[in-house]
């Protein structure tokens, strides 16, 4: 559709212009002249990929340090840089640091918060790194324009235009790999919240405009609803702004499919032919709707933000979706900019990569490298999950005669070296190899797994390739974890509290999936799931019904409440890696009434 409900909505031109009047103009900033290099957008995106987030730092509420990451510290940029990202996004979260955080009618931004934004930015661009840097979690705390958040609009409007004119003109003379990102994830679902989102898109802009410096020239994304892809852009729901001329690139995030990337409902498989296809598709739909939607198909695409998780998925299974993600979004010149919450990906405060080989395959799948992948199972409907990022053992067995075999898609790579602590292994003595396939020998694994061998993470294997990126294969010896307790009441839960179990790990430190059984033999949630495979009926997801933590299994209050509601008892089944029917790896947990 046409945007012809302008007037409505109050986002015309003169209504912009009346929004300006109302807020205290400061003197436009004037800069040095010949310090700034015009780049276009493209220039911008091309020497930005690939990207890596400050997540959960600036953007925490209700200040740097709140959530779970330290203050940041220039060091670890070093680390980002040496692993091969280019740029990175320093979301950032204003709400707390209005000098009156709960009043949409005061606009002023604490200058020392203003002067930490503009410091940790320095840190980057002082090391070659390109920026894009936003406002975040404001969308939100009280910049949510959606006609579900029956907010003041006009006061919203107000207090965007000017924390925005506040934050341009205080970054006015940053140079040109610095680029802005006007508001992360708006909320919205229909055409009027699309409107209002663009409103906000045309204040940005005057904001940018009236601030001086070099802020009318500078690279900023924009975005549509949600930061959503190719549905989001649908019946003309996104627009450029009016009179701009800055350069300009398409923001979108990507979290998907749904149920592998947030384990819903016992989703630990993915990387089949169509689960490929589809994934490729969904990027190619983004590109494709944007040309459609601007007339122009040279606008470059940043995807600002996408993860798999390394402390739930399987990790073979996840190696193969950044590898794919990262194979499309070359070929369709997308930036890709990892979301890094600080859990996932970079540990601050040692300032080590949790998954080096993940971040391996994004770097070297950006520059066209092919990337050698340890097999998985990939059909959803299988029994037994299988993978070839882990040899796992089970307490009072034997290993076998023949050894374990794992399996490799090389895609064109050869096998280089094996290596444990940096010693190599002796091809011939400790394993063989055949094309795509490593036999471990049985007396290797005899080092490390038994029969009566103590249980957990018992050695990393890393295979290098002739190319691309490495793999590693953990040895686990695994038992059943042992729960403080299996069962309570879920009635005797404190009202809004979760229930925590401390547990000992004895394997990987790691649930798969929880299936929820009421004591009638019905699902306590999403009845529908009867039509999934076997190992996804009837199973919750992670994080809204189930969680885990280093010590201790977690049951939220979603889940206490829907026992409480259903009048009855319900068996919950935590299960583990290695995942089998009928594998014995898990552990039932009684809830009562």
């Amino acid at each position: 559709m046409k945007f012809t409900s302008t007037l409505a909505f109050g986002l015309s031109l003169a209504a912009e212009v009346t929004v300006a009047a109302k807020i205290q103009q400061a003197p436009k900033m004037t800069c040095p002249p010949g310090s700034f290099k015009e780049l276009s957008a493209q220039a911008f995106m091309d020497a930005a990929t690939p990207g890596w987030n400050i997540g959960n730092t600036l953007d925490a509420v209700p200040d740097e340090g709140s959530w779970n990451n330290p203050i940041f510290q220039a060091n670890a940029l070093d680390v980002v840089k040496a692993a091969g990202f280019k740029s990175v996004r320093i979301p950032v979260t204003y709400s707390d640091h209005f000098l009156l955080p709960n009043s949409l009618t005061n606009h002023t931004i604490s200058p020392t918060w203003l002067d930490r934004v503009s410091t940790v930015i320095d840190m980057a661009t002082s090391r070659g790194l390109l920026v894009v840097t936003n406002m975040h979690h404001d969308s939100w705390a009280w910049a949510d324009v959606s006609s579900a958040s029956g907010k003041n609009i006009t006061l919203i409007r107000e207090k965007f235009y000017s924390g925005w004119l506040q934050i341009a003109t205080r970054l006015a003379c940053k140079p040109s790999t610095v680029a802005f990102e006007p508001i992360n994830e708006p909320p919205g679902s229909t055409a009027e919240d699309a409107e209002r989102l663009m409103g906000l898109n045309d204040l940005f802009i005057q904001a940018l405009r009236e601030s001086g410096g070099w802020n009318k020239d500078r690279v900023v994304t924009l975005s549509a609803l949600n930061m959503g892809g190719a549905d989001r852009m649908q019946n003309g729901w996104f627009r450029v702004p009016k009179n701009m001329t800055n350069p300009w690139a398409f923001q979108f995030h990507y979290y998907s499919p749904y149920d592998f990337i947030f384990q819903a409902w016992g989703k630990t498989v993915w990387g089949s032919e169509s689960d490929k296809a589809s994934l490729v598709a969904d990027l190619e739909a983004v590109r494709g709707n944007l040309t459609a939607v601007t007339g122009d198909a040279k606008i470059p695409v940043y995807l600002g933000e996408y993860d798999a998780s390394q402390l739930s998925l399987e990790a073979a299974a996840r190696w193969r979706w950044f590898d794919t993600v990262m194979s499309a979004a070359r070929r369709l010149n997308i930036v890709p900019v990892l979301w890094d919450n600080g859990l996932d990906n970079l540990q601050r405060e040692t300032e080590k990569w949790r998954d080096e080989v993940a971040v391996e395959i994004i770097v070297n799948a950006v520059k066209g490298k092919k990337n050698a992948l340890a097999e998985s199972t990939v059909d959803g409907g299988a029994t037994t999950q299988e993978s070839s990022a882990y040899v796992f053992n089970k307490v009072g067995e034997d290993i076998g005669e023949q050894g374990r075999n794992l399996s490799f898609a090389l895609n064109g790579n050869r096998f280089k070296a094996l290596s444990v602590d940096g010693v190599a292994l002796k091809a011939g003595k400790d394993y063989a190899v055949q094309e795509g396939t490593v036999t471990l020998k049985k007396e290797f694994l005899g080092k490390y797994l038994s029969k009566d061998a103590a249980p957990g993470t018992k050695a990393n294997i890393t295979v290098t390739f002739s190319a691309g990126a490495k793999s590693q294969v953990e040895i686990v010896q695994w038992d059943l974890p042992v729960p403080a307790q299996t069962s309570s009441s879920a009635s005797a839960v404190p009202a809004g509290q979760d229930l925590s179990i401390p547990v000992v790990w004895k394997g990987l430190h790691r649930v798969a999936a929880v299936k929820m059984i009421k004591a009638d033999g019905s699902y306590l949630f999403d009845d529908w799931t009867v039509w999934l495979p076997e190992l996804q009926k009837g199973r919750g997801t992670y994080g809204g019904q189930w969680d885990f933590d280093f010590d201790k299994l977690i049951i939220r209050r979603q889940t206490l409440d829907a026992v409480i509601a259903s009048g009855q008892s319900a068996t919950l089944t935590f299960e583990f890696y290695p995942r089998a029917a009928g594998n014995g790896n898990y552990l039932n947990y009684t809830l009562t009434v």
